[in-house]
């Protein structure tokens, strides 16, 4: 929705630019370019923004080549929203500061990791090429992503070339420099042999995190989970505070009795993302990882925590 009177080009600060733009009280607003600089006009304002040469840009890659894979640009919001909060926040594993986006054929994995937690989500694409596709990209990078997928039905094209990538959105090119380094193996981290079971609501288990959570801190920022065939109970206590105990009803059990601690906090941000009204838990020993699933597309492991 811009109506061109004369062509040109100005490069000005983004921040400045913006926050004009975005305290406008009219609903258009004339921008006009003098050398280095512009003079943005509404119905009561004028301002002018001294810029640089547009020649000191840095040159913008152009998405030419046929993409790697296309996928709806829907789905591909979906995926990053069940994983990107997984990512680590530390500089010193900046390996996984960033999400994995790897293509099997015509399958799409999403995968992040802090060392703690993994988050996997799996969806579908359309390939364009033969030879499968992975690379790391960083969290920021697709943190702004999601605020270019503004139509669900649209189609993202995706194109890896050596040390970066380009993602178009139909309107729009992000341009990103990779992660460098190699992504953890996140297949050997899953466990393969849970053998106690359960299934539970999703709203329920967030209410009952979220209640046992209340009695929690920085020194006891654990909660107990213990399973069995009469149901779950979530405990957890603080030193000087008190404690909780929250009992809710399971869909299902399978199994013999287990008791595990986990970060309560790193639940919720699963359960915020689950697309299904149910999850199943899975796991093994109090020692060993958890698992949270929702159908067979998305996948959480949880490190425990000690409660001692």
């Amino acid at each position: 929705k811009v109506e061109i009177a004369e062509p040109g080009e100005v490069l000005l600060p983004a921040d400045k630019l913006t926050q004009i733009v975005d305290t406008a009280v009219e609903p258009t607003v004339s921008i006009e370019t003098e050398e280095d600089a512009a003079h943005i006009r509404g119905a009561d304002s004028h301002f002018k923004i001294y810029g640089f040469s547009p020649a000191d840009f840095p040159p913008v890659p152009e998405f030419e080549d046929e993409p790697d894979f296309e996928t709806g640009a829907g789905q591909l919001s979906q995926l990053i929203h069940q994983t990107i909060y997984a990512t680590a926040r530390e500089n010193s594993r900046y390996a996984i500061n960033g999400v994995l986006i790897e293509r099997e054929g015509k399958q799409l994995n999403v995968v992040a990791t802090d060392g703690h937690r993994l988050a996997l989500a799996k969806g579908t694409c359309k390939v364009a090429r033969s030879d499968n596709r992975a690379a790391i990209i960083p969290t920021k990078a697709l943190q702004l992503l999601l605020r270019l997928l503004h139509d669900p039905d649209g189609t993202v094209k995706v194109k890896i070339a050596e040390n970066r990538a380009l993602i178009s959105t139909g309107d729009a090119v992000l341009t990103s420099n990779l992660v460098e380094g190699n992504f953890p193996p996140f297949r050997d981290v899953i466990p393969k042999d849970s053998d106690k079971k359960a299934t539970v609501s999703t709203d329920v288990m967030a209410s009952a995190v979220r209640r046992a959570a209340l009695l929690t801190n920085e020194e006891s920022k654990g909660v107990s989970l213990s399973l069995d065939s009469d149901g779950l109970t979530l405990t957890s206590r603080a030193p000087e505070m008190g404690e909780a105990q929250i009992k809710v009803d399971l869909v299902a059990y399978e199994g013999e009795p287990i008791s595990v601690g986990f970060n309560p906090h790193y639940i919720l941000d699963a359960l915020k993302v689950v697309p299904s009204d149910q999850i199943m838990l899975d796991m093994k020993a109090p020692n060993k990882p958890g698992i949270l699933r929702s159908g067979s597309d998305f996948l959480y492991v949880i490190m425990p925590v000690s409660l001692e």
